[in-house]
């Protein structure tokens, strides 16, 4: 099965968590994810399956959209509410409008020293590791975005937020320097991710719906390691109708239908002429109105070469003249 599944990801699991479950559930090991999310955080996790694993490489810089809530009296050594606290809980008085006022400062392109608790690299091995192992953590800032921070209520310590970010931004960094700045200490109470790039919550799907489809379980296996093909032709037709429709994917990217020839070329790596008059630089490429087969490169005019190839075909004979 080839395509992209949102997933609804629930609290508690890790994405390769995730990634495993629908590995089993499909009986399919070609799964991937696009963009991490914290065990303690839920939402939008897009998943692609099968040759649609090569398109991950256009989503490593996608823009993120988060709701959530920071606590304010006390920080955690992970920065979220997973952690331990670093000091004693504090009463606060904070003002909706002094959060406010201050949020706006973190907007835009600003230094951000990642979690101690991270996936960061110092000398090649994650940050998370030597902060378990109580090891020296030295992380450098790093420069990230946010599009938008806005608080939205504030009730007994705790506030509700909305925030649109570039990709490396982390919002456990951003509810720890909000307290750093109050002098209260604070972190990321909760975390819900409600979009990434063109994908939002509208489209994901729970495991438990995925796995009622396929008539299988979402518990562990008993041999850990082992897939187990669940389901049948049918459950699998179901699957296939939750998949984003291929032609609303990458929607920076304008769609190109090739004939029957071209098509055939295209799916065997080599370069040919395309009905495109987009002048972009990339283009979809569509045997029809749903079989995405290729990425494909302009090199001049109208000629295209196939970036990636996600249908590959048999092998064209190539007949003297």
């Amino acid at each position: 099965m080839n395509g992209v599944l949102i997933i609804d990801k629930p609290s508690g699991l890790t994405s390769h968590d995730v990634v495993n479950r629908i590995r089993r559930i499909l009986g399919q090991r070609s799964v991937g994810h696009l963009g991490t999310l914290d065990p303690m955080a839920t939402g939008v996790l897009p998943l692609v399956l099968g040759s649609f694993t090569r398109l991950a490489q256009f989503y490593t810089h996608s823009e993120k959209t988060y709701e959530g809530a920071i606590r304010f009296g006390f920080a955690t050594d992970t920065y979220d509410a997973e952690g331990e606290p670093t000091s004693q809980p504090q009463p606060v008085h904070l003002t909706l409008d002094q959060l406010q006022r201050l949020a706006g400062e973190f907007q835009g392109n600003i230094e951000q020293l990642p979690p101690p608790f991270s996936a960061k690299k110092i000398h090649g091995v994650p940050a998370y590791k030597l902060a378990r192992k109580h090891q020296e953590v030295d992380l450098q800032p790093v420069r990230v975005e946010i599009k938008e921070f806005t608080i939205g209520a504030l009730e007994d310590g705790r506030a509700t937020f909305r925030a649109r970010v570039a990709s490396g931004t982390y919002m456990r960094s951003v509810a720890h320097d909000l307290g750093q700045r109050l002098g209260c200490g604070a972190h990321l109470a909760s975390l819900r991710r409600t979009a990434v790039a063109e994908f939002d919550l509208t489209q994901a799907h729970t495991l438990e719906e995925l796995a009622n489809l396929c008539h299988s379980e979402v518990e562990e296996p008993a041999f850990p390691g082992t897939i187990t093909k669940a389901g049948n032709h049918e459950s699998a037709g179901l699957i296939s109708s939750l998949l984003i429709h291929p032609r609303q994917l990458l929607p920076q990217l304008p769609c190109v239908t090739a004939d029957e020839l071209a098509a055939a070329h295209i799916r065997n790596g080599r370069p040919v002429n395309l009905p495109d008059h987009s002048r972009s630089r990339q283009v979809k490429v569509f045997a029809n109105q749903r079989d995405l087969i290729a990425i494909a490169t302009r090199v001049a005019g109208t000629l295209f070469h196939p970036k990636i190839v996600l249908t590959p075909g048999t092998r064209i004979p190539v007949h003297p003249a």
